[in-house]
């Protein structure tokens, strides 16, 4: 089963220093209305299995979409494929901007 990771636990271990590779996986018109703000690789979810190769199964990998339900799903497809250490962001991008950053826009 998928780990759930929310939003100010990703922010935290991210400034711990822990070395998380964030894969945004919403299609290029969501990215460009409610941009990540921060490092972040854009795969949307339709090219996730092409792309693995991008990829560092022994690294976290934490992956977010709009509200979670992409995510979950990206999230899972990778634990299949032997990545170790997958979180779906809880909430997505529109939790980030509830409850982290107001001037993301919501859509």
């Amino acid at each position: 089963m998928v780990q759930q990771l929310h939003v100010r636990q990703f922010l935290e271990r991210r400034g711990c220093g822990t070395p998380i590779t964030l894969i945004d996986v919403r299609e290029h018109w969501e990215t460009v209305v409610a941009p990540v703000p921060c490092e972040h690789l854009h795969m949307p979810m339709a090219q996730i299995a092409d792309r693995l190769s991008e990829l560092d199964p022994a690294k976290d990998t934490v992956v977010i979409c709009h509200s979670g339900v992409r995510s979950l799903q990206v999230a899972s497809f990778l634990e299949g494929r032997g990545f170790r250490s997958v979180y779906n962001l809880s909430g997505g991008i529109r939790a980030w901007s509830h409850e982290v950053d107001p001037t993301i826009p919501n859509y």
